[in-house]
This record gives C-alpha cells, sequence and structure tokens, in this order.
C-alpha cells in the first residue's frame, strides 16, 4: 500500500513536471517567433498615455513602471478601503440574519439572496452608470458633497468610478461575508445566548462580546477566501475605467506588445498581495485561537 501511494505521488510529479516543461517549451518558441526576446528594458520608455486617477503625481512622459506602480497603487485603494467596508456591511448583515427581530431578518436575508444572484459585473456597470453618474449636484451640509463628477467627502475627492468599483466590490463581498458569518454565530452553543441573557446583557452586547468572539474560528477561514476574492474581482474595475493595476497593465500591453512580460508583472503583482492578505489573516486566526485557548 505505502508503494503504490508513492507510485501515485511520483506519477502525479511527473505529470506536472512534464506540463510545466510543455508551458516552459510554448513560451520560448513564442518569443522565438516573435523576435522580442524576453526583456524589461521598455519600463523605462515614455508611458504616452494619461491616467484619470492618480495617488501620486503622474504625467504621460513618466516612465511604463511609474505608471503601473500608480495604477498598482489605485488597486491597493480600492482593495483596502472594500476590505474594511465588506467587512462591516457583511457583519452587520450576518447578525442581522441571526437576529430575533423578523424586519431585520427579512431585510438581511432578501440583501443576500438578491445580491448573490446577480453577476458582479452587471453590478459595477449598475452602480456607475444609474447610480452614480445620475446623482445631481447636491450638497449634503458642509462636509459631503454629490455630483455625477464624484463625491467629495470629509475633504476627499473620490471619483465616480472609484466609487462605483468599492461600493460594487462592498455590496457584493458583503452578502457572502454576510452568510458566512450568520454560519459562524449559528455553530456557537445557544446555551451561549442563554448565559448571557440570564446576565441581562442585552442582543447586540452579548452578540459582540460571547457569540462573536466563539464564533470568529468558524468565521476566518472562510472569510480570508472572500478577501482574496475581493482583491481578485476588482480587475473587473477596468468595465467602468477605473485606473487600476490591471487597466494599465491592459494598455501597457497593448502599446508595447510586451503581453508576456505585462502578464507577468501582473500575476507576481496579485500573488503578492494574496499572500500578504493570506498571511495577515493566518496570523490573527492564530492570535484569536491563542486567546481563546487562555480564556479556557
Amino acid at each position: 500500500m505505502r508503494h503504490r501511494r508513492l507510485l501515485v505521488q511520483v506519477g502525479v510529479a511527473a505529470v506536472l513536471l512534464g506540463l510545466l516543461a510543455l508551458l516552459v517549451n510554448n513560451l520560448a518558441v513564442n518569443l522565438i517567433r516573435t523576435g522580442l526576446g524576453l526583456g524589461f528594458g521598455w519600463l523605462g520608455r515614455p508611458a504616452g498615455f494619461a491616467l484619470a486617477e492618480t495617488a501620486l503625481p503622474y504625467s504621460p512622459s513618466d516612465s511604463y513602471l511609474w505608471a503601473l506602480t500608480v495604477g498598482w497603487l489605485n488597486s491597493l485603494k480600492v482593495i483596502g478601503a472594500g476590505l474594511v467596508l465588506a467587512t462591516l456591511l457583511g457583519v452587520a448583515a450576518g447578525a442581522a440574519r441571526s437576529s430575533g427581530n423578523p424586519l431585520l431578518r427579512s431585510l438581511a436575508g432578501g440583501y443576500v439572496a438578491l445580491i448573490r444572484q446577480v453577476p458582479l459585473l452587471l453590478q459595477l456597470l449598475f452602480w456607475y452608470f444609474v447610480a452614480f453618474l445620475g446623482l445631481p449636484a447636491a450638497p449634503l451640509g458642509g462636509l459631503i458633497k454629490l455630483s455625477n463628477q464624484g463625491i467629495q467627502l470629509l475633504g476627499l475627492n473620490l471619483s465616480v468610478e472609484f466609487c462605483a468599483v468599492l461600493v460594487g466590490l462592498t455590496v457584493f463581498t458583503g452578502a457572502s461575508i454576510a452568510e458566512i458569518v450568520r454560519g459562524g454565530i449559528n455553530a456557537v452553543p445557544r446555551g451561549q445566548w442563554e448565559a448571557f441573557r440570564s446576565l441581562g446583557l442585552g442582543e447586540g452586547l452579548g452578540l459582540r462580546r460571547i457569540v462573536l468572539p466563539q464564533a470568529l474560528p468558524a468565521i476566518l477561514p472562510a472569510l480570508t477566501s472572500q478577501y482574496l476574492n475581493l482583491a481578485k474581482n476588482s480587475t473587473l474595475a477596468i468595465a467602468v475605467g477605473y485606473a487600476d493595476l490591471y487597466a494599465v497593465s491592459d494598455t501597457t500591453i497593448t502599446q508595447t506588445g510586451r503581453a508576456i512580460e505585462g502578464f507577468l508583472l501582473l500575476l507576481f503583482s496579485f500573488v503578492l498581495l494574496n499572500l500578504l492578505i493570506s498571511g495577515g489573516m493566518a496570523a490573527f486566526n492564530s492570535a484569536v485561537l491563542g486567546r481563546l485557548k487562555r480564556s479556557r
């Protein structure tokens, strides 16, 4: 039996190595046919295209490398804000789905059921073309101003494209997080609910102090997957004209013809981002488990 397992593992490894060799061979053949070779010297040449939104100063005379860096920062901006807002929305909706209030349960259930049935691309197009481009100029106090040119919030000027992508990612991912939170809450023994009620704690306080901390070990692994999905789904921002890393890479590849190098840079960037997210969540999960063990 042991020898059989070893043979299976060797066979699988041989197949994987064969596929890798085939891919490398195809890559080499295609590079020879194009006559371009494999190189990254073009990153220092002027990009020659403008970006509608930049986190740092940028002009078309700047290099392709700087354009990709600005696009990368734009991606980080929408992904970071989306992770925070989707978590808050998902936790609130998940808690509402486990609430004893029938109205809250119905509203949260309707939100989850509707959002999970509609593709994210359609939702992004809705938020961009219907919701934000249709905004009339309307100041809301001295700190917030809405218009179809963007949103001014507490001194920040947020473009329509950024807002559409952020809201779309938040609402879409929040629905999946809500189901994860609901499942984690339901995994906590009902005796814990009865315990905090017997102590006179309200539903909201008991949920935050007693139930959610115990539900975290069941929530975090699936939550990590949703965070990774949000980061990957952010590439759909190209559909509404947001200048994220994918959009800048697409323009760069079109102009330079360096598809292989462009896709390698894109691949490396998202692998690095996903490793950071996974590593951060793994560290947080270990801290939560350690704290629970100490409390016992």
